[in-house]
């Protein structure tokens, strides 16, 4: 029976320092201004499950077989080819004129010493390569097979 009257007194202790203490309750912020900022939260860092993508993707989408896609055979590009060393290609839209110059570097072991190229009006790009005077573009032509 003494435990219980211990407990007793304890609680009795706990009442009168309730009572002789103020009655504290929960004060309103105030907000001095009208902006609300939404409160900084802990931010993980991402930790994925599964991949998101079954296969990576390619390095570079612009090798040299998609960036040089045909020669052209036409008389004015035959002429060209004769007269004034030049190549004509059909290229990838989003070629530069330095991607297509190394793709050509590439495939017919050619320099090229400049290229000029144009948006043709049904939407493809033309370039013409013209070759430096070490090489002939009659050669290469006879090579690639268009003459």
């Amino acid at each position: 029976m003494a435990p219980k009257k211990a407990s007793k007194t304890a609680d009795a202790g706990k009442v009168a320092k309730a009572v002789k203490s103020s009655v504290s309750r929960k004060v309103k912020k105030v907000r001095t201004t009208v902006r609300f900022y939404k409160p900084k939260t802990l931010v993980k860092s991402r930790d994925p499950k599964y991949p998101r993508k079954s296969v990576e993707s390619r390095g570079d989408k612009l090798d040299k077989y998609r960036i040089i896609q045909c020669p052209v055979t036409t008389e004015s590009a035959m002429k060209k080819v004769e007269e004034i060393n030049t190549l004509v290609f059909l290229v990838d839209i989003n070629a530069t004129k330095p991607k297509i110059k190394e793709a050509i570097r590439q495939l017919y072991d050619v320099q090229c010493a400049k290229v000029n190229t144009l948006i043709r009006p049904d939407g493809r790009k033309k370039a013409y390569v013209h070759l430096t005077q070490d090489y002939d573009a009659l050669d290469v032509a006879n090579r690639i097979g268009i003459i």
